[in-house]
C-alpha cells in the first residue's frame, strides 16, 4: 500500500526517501540495460524513472510494440521487470507528451495528420510557434485514451499494490509550459468555444455583457475577439484567460487519470511535473506553479514534481530553490509532500563546448537542500545517456531520428551515452549515499522554521498570456514582473536567508491567514493586487499579524482599477512612483530606527503622504519623501520599503525582529555565503550546512542562543555540504553530535565521513564503544566522546565499532 499522508510517502506503513535516476531504456541496447542499472545502484538511487515515448511505441497507427518485438529496446516491460530483479522501485512517465528532446515532444506524426484540428491556433489567427495540442479536443483524447489502454496493459500489473515496484505514474509532462515560452495560447475554436461556457458559468450575464461587450454565442464573433482583443476588455481577458486555462489543464489531468484508472492503474500517486526554470535561474519556476497547481490539487492522490534546472547553487542562486520549493509547499494540500522529478545532474556541458560546466558541488547541494525542505522524492534527470536511433520511415526533418539532439542524447549526464562516468558522479553518490544512509529518520523530518513565512500570490505569476499590442496587458505585467521576483529574490530573499532565517511559504491568495500560525509575512508587492488578498491583509494585520513589504504599495486591483484598501488600512497616501532617468540619479536616506545608514543609489521610489502614528524609516534623499515607513495597525505591524534596496541583512533582520521573528539557528561567521537550516522528528535532529563559497570557513553553532556541539568550532570546507546529527538514535546509541556525517549505519558499526582535522562524536550508549588506531576514546559513564586522528582532507572515513 502507498499512502500520501503528513507530508511523507508512506509505503507499506513506512516513511520512504526515493532517489531516483533517469533510464532512458529505449535509447540503450537491451544488452546495456544492466550496466547503467549498476551504475544506479553505485550512486545510491532505490529507484529508476524513465519516460515511454509514444512516438516509439507506436510510429504506424495500431501497430504498437511494448514488448520489444520490433526493437529489442522497447520491451518495457522486461526493462521494468529487470530493475525489480534489482531491487529496484520504479517511477513511470507515459505521456502522452513527454518532451525529452524527442519530436512531436512523443507524439507520433500520424496522431498530427489525422487529427489537424487540434494542432493550436495563436493570437490573431497565427499559426503556434510551439507544437503543442488542444489537450481537450475530443480527437486528441480519443487517441490518447487507446494509448493508455496500451501502456497500462503493461503498467498495471506491475504496480507495487500488485506485488510489482511501480510505484508512481506521471500524467503527461509540463503541461501548459510550450504555450508559456511562446506566449501562444491554444486558441483553437474548441478551446474558445470552452473557454466562452467557463466565463458564462463563472459571472452573471450582466457582468459577462459589461466585461466583454461582444456576441460570446456567435462563433465567429468569440473566435475574432479572443484571438485579437481589444483594449476595451483586455485586462479582464488576461485574469480570465489565466484562471481558465488552470482549470482546463486540471480537467485534463483528471481525464488521463480517469483513463488511467479505468485500465487498472490505481491506489498509487499520480504524478504532474511543474515546469519553469530558466537561464540558470528559478525567478520563472513559479509561473509553472501557477498554471497547474489546481491540477495536482483537485483530489487526494496526486503529487506535484518539480524540473529543477539551474547548475551551481551559489550565493547568486540559492535563495532560488529554497523559495520554490516554498512555493511549491504553499499551494499544497496538507498531505502533499514535496518531490523533484526532474532533478538536473551532471556537468552542464549541454551544447558540448566545455563552457557550460558545473561545480562537482552542483548536485550535491541542491539535494540536500531540497532533502532539507521535505523532498521526499527526487528524480536525477537525466542520470544515463543514449541513443536516438532513426525512425523506420524518415520525415525529412534532417536528421531522421527520433529525437533533435542528434545521435548521441544525453552526453552531459553523470553517465554518458558510453557508459563512462564524469567528474560528478562521485560527488552526486556520495550525496545520494548520505542521504539514504538515514533515509528511515529524513523521510518524516520536517523542516524547523523561523517566525516568518515568504508570500507566494499565483495571479502574480499568471502573465504566460499576453496579447502583443496590448498596452494595458503589458503595463499590468511589467509591473508585476518587476516586482515579484528579482528585486525581492535578489534582496529580501538572499538577505534572511544569510542572515540565518528558516522559512516556509504561504499561499496569501488561497489560504486562510492566521497570525497565531503565521505570525509574520514577507511580501514582495506591485503596484497591482487582487482586492480580496488586499481586504485579507488588512484583517491579518488587524488581528495582529506582521508583514514586511517590499515594493509597491498597490493602489490597483489585478485588473487595473484603482483600489488601494491596503494603503488605506495603513494610513498613508501613495503618491507618485519615480524611476531614476539620465540626469537624475536618486538615493535613499535612512531615517528612524533604520537610521544611521550611509546613504544608497536606487532606481524607483513610490512616495506617501502619511498620517498619525506612521513613522518614516526611509527617506529620498534631496527631497525627503518618505518611501519607506512603519506603522502600527490594529493588534498588528507593517513595514514597508517601497523602494530598491541593497541586500542589507542587518536592515531586513532588524524589520523582522521588530515583527518578532528571530533567526533560531545561527552561526558567527562575518563572510556569510552559508545555507543553514536543520530538520526534526520528536528529539531528533540533522543540521544541513553548505558553505557556498571557494573558501574555508570557522564557525561557532547556536540554536536558541544555546551552543551546539558544546561550542567547538566547526571548519565548513569551500563548497561543501554537511548534514550533522544531534540526539539521532540507531542500535541503542544515541549521536548526541557529531562534526562528522553519518554515511553508514549497521549494528555493530557506524560510518562516519569526516569533516575537520580532528573530529568529534558524542555517544550516549550503554553499550561498549570498541577501541581503533583511528580514534581516541574519552569515556564518562554512558557518554563516550570519539575524537578521529585523521584529517578529513587526508583520509575522510571513519568506522566507529560497537560490541
Amino acid at each position: 500500500m502507498i499512502e500520501i499522508k503528513n507530508k511523507q510517502i508512506v509505503i507499506d506503513g513506512k516513511p520512504m526517501l526515493i532517489m531516483c535516476g533517469e533510464i532512458h531504456y529505449y535509447r540503450l541496447e537491451r544488452k546495456d540495460w544492466q550496466d547503467r542499472i549498476d551504475k544506479l545502484k553505485d550512486a545510491g538511487c532505490n529507484a529508476v524513472a524513465t519516460y515511454v515515448p509514444w512516438l516509439c511505441h507506436e510510429p504506424i497507427e495500431g501497430q504498437i510494440d511494448l514488448d520489444g518485438h520490433t526493437r529489442p529496446e522497447l520491451d518495457l516491460g522486461g526493462f521494468i521487470d529487470l530493475c525489480e530483479e534489482n531491487g529496484l522501485y520504479f517511477f513511470v512517465r507515459p505521456g502522452p507528451f513527454i518532451m525529452a528532446e524527442m519530436k512531436n515532444e512523443g507524439i507520433p506524426y500520424w496522431v498530427y495528420e489525422k487529427h489537424p484540428e487540434i494542432i493550436p491556433v495563436g493570437w490573431d489567427g497565427n499559426d503556434a510557434t510551439t507544437p503543442t495540442i488542444d489537450y481537450l479536443a475530443p480527437g486528441f483524447l480519443a487517441e490518447t485514451k487507446k494509448w493508455y489502454q496500451a501502456i497500462m496493459g503493461v503498467v498495471a500489473p506491475r504496480l507495487h499494490t500488485n506485488k510489482g515496484n511501480i510505484i508512481g505514474v506521471q500524467l503527461d509532462n509540463e503541461i501548459g509550459m510550450l504555450s508559456w515560452v511562446s506566449n501562444c495560447p491554444d486558441l483553437t475554436e474548441n478551446v474558445i468555444e470552452d473557454f466562452a461556457g467557463w466565463l458564462v458559468e463563472k459571472y452573471d450575464s450582466s457582468t459577462l455583457a459589461t466585461r466583454y461587450p461582444f456576441d460570446l454565442t456567435d462563433p465567429e464573433v468569440r473566435v475574432a475577439s479572443f484571438r485579437s482583443p481589444s483594449e476595451e476588455y483586455a485586462a479582464e481577458l488576461l485574469r480570465d484567460l489565466g484562471h481558465y486555462m488552470r482549470n482546463r489543464f486540471a480537467r485534463y489531468v483528471a481525464v488521463l487519470r480517469d483513463y488511467a484508472e479505468e485500465y487498472g492503474v490505481k491506489d498509487i500517486p499520480f504524478i504532474v511535473n511543474i515546469h519553469g526554470t530558466g537561464g540558470g535561474r528559478g525567478l520563472t519556476y513559479p509561473i509553472g506553479i501557477s498554471q497547474l497547481y489546481e491540477s495536482y490539487t483537485q483530489d487526494e492522490g496526486y503529487l506535484s514534481g518539480s524540473d529543477i534546472y539551474f547548475g551551481d547553487l551559489d550565493v547568486a542562486t540559492f535563495q532560488d530553490l529554497y523559495l520554490i520549493n516554498g512555493f511549491m509547499d504553499a499551494v499544497h494540500n496538507p498531505d502533499q509532500p514535496l518531490t523533484s522529478v526532474e532533478f538536473n545532474c551532471g556537468d552542464g556541458n549541454f551544447g558540448e563546448t566545455y563552457g557550460g560546466r558545473y561545480d562537482v558541488s552542483a548536485a550535491d547541494f541542491k539535494t540536500r537542500m531540497c532533502v532539507a525542505q521535505g523532498n521526499r522524492l527526487i528524480n536525477y534527470y537525466l542520470f544515463t545517456g543514449g541513443y536516438n536511433y532513426h525512425i523506420d520511415e524518415a520525415r525529412g526533418d534532417g536528421n531522421g531520428r527520433i529525437a533533435s539532439t542528434g545521435e548521441r542524447h544525453g552526453f552531459a549526464a553523470p553517465v554518458n551515452p558510453e557508459g563512462k562516468l564524469n567528474y560528478t558522479f562521485p560527488r552526486m553518490a556520495r550525496s545520494i549515499k548520505t542521504m539514504m544512509a538515514v533515509s528511515d529518520k529524513l523521510a518524516s523530518m520536517d523542516e524547523e522554521r523561523d517566525a516568518v513565512s515568504f508570500a507566494f500570490i499565483p495571479d502574480y505569476y499568471m502573465t504566460e498570456y499576453r496579447y502583443p499590442s496590448s498596452t494595458k496587458m503589458k503595463e499590468i505585467i511589467d509591473n508585476i514582473t518587476m516586482h515579484r521576483g528579482a528585486g525581492a529574490w535578489e534582496i529580501m530573499a538572499r538577505a534572511i536567508l544569510l542572515a540565518s532565517y528558516r522559512f516556509g511559504s504561504v499561499d496569501i491568495q488561497n489560504k486562510e491567514l492566521d497570525p497565531k500560525t503565521t505570525p509574520s509575512i514577507i511580501i514582495p508587492s506591485a503596484r497591482y493586487m487582487d482586492r480580496g488578498v488586499q481586504k485579507k491583509l488588512v484583517t491579518y494585520l488587524q488581528n495582529g499579524g506582521g508583514i514586511l513589504l517590499y515594493g509597491e504599495v498597490p493602489t490597483f486591483d489585478m485588473e487595473g482599477k484603482p483600489f488601494q484598501a491596503l494603503a488605506d488600512a495603513l494610513n498613508v497616501t501613495p503618491g507618485e512612483v519615480k524611476f531614476n532617468k539620465h540626469g537624475h540619479h536618486m538615493s535613499l536616506t535612512a531615517d528612524g530606527w533604520a537610521a544611521p545608514r550611509p546613504e544608497i543609489r536606487t532606481y524607483f521610489t513610490q512616495s506617501f503622504e502619511i498620517g498619525e502614528n506612521v513613522d518614516a524609516i526611509m527617506r529620498v534623499t534631496e527631497t525627503e519623501d518618505v518611501c519607506g515607513f512603519d506603522v502600527k495597525v490594529g493588534k498588528g505591524r507593517a513595514i514597508v520599503l517601497a523602494t530598491a534596496y541593497r541586500c542589507d541583512l542587518e536592515l531586513f533582520q532588524k524589520a523582522l525582529e521588530n515583527l518578532g521573528a528571530k533567526p533560531g539557528l545561527t552561526h558567527d561567521c562575518e563572510y556569510h555565503g552559508i545555507f543553514s537550516t536543520s530538520v526534526s522528528a520528536g528529539d531528533e535532529r540533522f543540521i544541513h550546512l553548505l558553505n557556498l563559497d571557494g573558501f574555508d570557513k570557522d564557525i561557532h553553532l547556536s540554536h536558541n542562543g544555546a551552543a551546539l556541539l558544546e561550542g567547538r568550532r566547526l571548519t565548513l570546507q569551500s563548497k561543501d555540504g554537511v548534514m550533522l546529527p544531534v540526539n539521532v538514535t540507531y542500535h541503542e546509541v544515541k549521536i548526541v553530535y557529531s562534526t562528522a556525517e553519518i554515511m553508514q549505519v549497521a549494528k555493530d558499526a557506524f560510518e562516519f565521513r569526516l569533516t575537520q582535522n580532528a573530529d568529534t562524536i558524542s555517544l550516549e550508549t550503554e553499550r561498549n564503544v570498541l577501541e581503533s588506531d583511528d580514534y581516541v576514546l574519552e569515556k564518562h559513564g554512558v557518554k563516550t566522546i570519539v575524537t578521529s586522528k585523521k584529517h578529513a582532507k587526508v583520509d575522510d572515513k571513519l568506522v566507529v565499532r560497537f560490541a
